[in-house]
């Protein structure tokens, strides 16, 4: 067998289903000891998780390809419901658990916002890198297990409630809708988001395990990181409709798509506006 069978091989096992078919099996296992233990609320956000993209992947591959509208939605009420979330819940606990320090919660929140544009810089530079499994499914299962970590962080050392994680894993379903559109346009099946789908819920489970020092400067600085993080993962899905932007290339126009853009743009802003009304929404009902 030549050193391109190898490769080949490695790559088909990769990129198939298998190992979204271990990840779900893997975080049903887990699931099962989080209902012995009676956390519910995370192994709620993390079948949460799970639904919205391996669902959403699933829906796209079988819906229309002229979706342009949907996805802006899609991307905006996620977006919108994770920066206000995020504003609402992290940031105030980042500056209250700071032992009379605040300023440990502000130099979290901007190390999260530093680290999260250094590592989406750093996935888009190994998205062009020839690595031994699909580009999209890396991207995605790397930014999933990240995600996953912190919510794990937060639940595990905080009382912040059921909407928090709702909101954050929301963004997973326009993700894996564009996602899985990417990948039919590349001749590839839905199955493969079973990884990043599943990889949310497993590193959460496991980071929850982990518990945070008592100390007021060490708990500041890693809940503003989490906030930090999620402020700038809830500002990348902002849905811009621009040339040459994922909007602009499922809208399949030829010529000049400026007109179509514009009225996108109002769609994104309303979308946007939406998701954040809709946790102001929540939290007055569960308060």
């Amino acid at each position: 067998m030549t050193h391109n069978d190898h490769t080949d091989g490695a790559r088909n096992f990769l990129d198939g289903s298998t190992v979204g078919i271990v990840s779900l099996v893997v975080l049903l296992a887990l699931s099962a000891v989080v209902i012995r233990a009676g956390v519910w609320d995370l192994l709620i956000i993390s079948w949460a998780a799970f639904v919205a993209m391996a669902g959403a992947g699933f829906l796209a591959t079988y819906t229309r390809r002229d979706h342009a509208e949907t996805l802006v939605w899609g991307y905006g009420l996620a977006s919108g419901a994770m920066i206000t979330s995020a504003a609402v819940f992290l940031v105030p606990q980042a500056i209250g658990v700071s032992g009379g320090t605040p300023q440990y919660g502000g130099f979290g929140i901007a190390l999260g916002l530093i680290v999260g544009f250094g590592s989406h810089t750093v996935g888009h530079r190994l998205a062009h890198m020839d690595l031994p499994l699909d580009r999209t499914v890396a991207e995605l299962t790397a930014h999933a297990l990240s995600a996953g970590a912190i919510i794990g962080l937060i639940y595990g050392n905080m009382d912040v409630g059921l909407t928090l994680g709702l909101a954050i894993v929301s963004h997973k379903g326009p993700a894996g809708y564009a996602a899985a559109d990417r990948l039919a346009r590349n001749g590839r099946g839905w199955s493969v988001l079973l990884l990043p789908a599943a990889g949310v819920g497993i590193a959460a489970i496991l980071s929850s395990l982990v518990a945070i020092p008592a100390s007021g400067a060490i708990r500041g600085i890693v809940f503003g990181f989490a906030a930090g993080v999620f402020l700038h993962v809830a500002m990348d899905f902002l849905p811009r409709c621009e040339i040459g932007s994922e909007i602009h290339d499922v809208l399949k126009v030829e010529g000049d798509a400026h007109h179509l853009l514009d009225r996108l743009r109002m769609h994104a802003v309303a979308s946007t506006a939406l998701g954040g009304f809709v946790v102001f929404v929540a939290w007055a009902v569960l308060v």
